[in-house]
């Protein structure tokens, strides 16, 4: 079976804190099929998720946003 990673850049359209972008990275990680996600302070607005894509539709991932009160958008996809 061939697996292959997918990556995309996640936009938060509202200023977070590092603890709102810290448990919003940790719902993505939870989510089956997403391998990684990286944010930094120094680029608070964006996120960087690796996903599976026959695993997750990364639309869920602006879903989860959602869930929080986010507005987001997916970059590169």
């Amino acid at each position: 079976m061939d697996t292959r990673i997918a990556e995309v850049t996640f936009h938060i359209d509202e200023a977070t804190s590092h603890e709102e972008r810290e448990s919003l990275r940790n719902v993505l990680l939870a989510m089956d099929g997403v391998a990684a996600a990286a944010c930094h302070d120094e680029k608070p607005h964006l996120m960087l998720i690796e996903y599976l894509p026959e695993k997750i539709d990364p639309l869920e991932f602006i879903d989860a946003a959602k869930k929080r009160g986010l507005r987001a958008e997916l970059i590169g996809l």
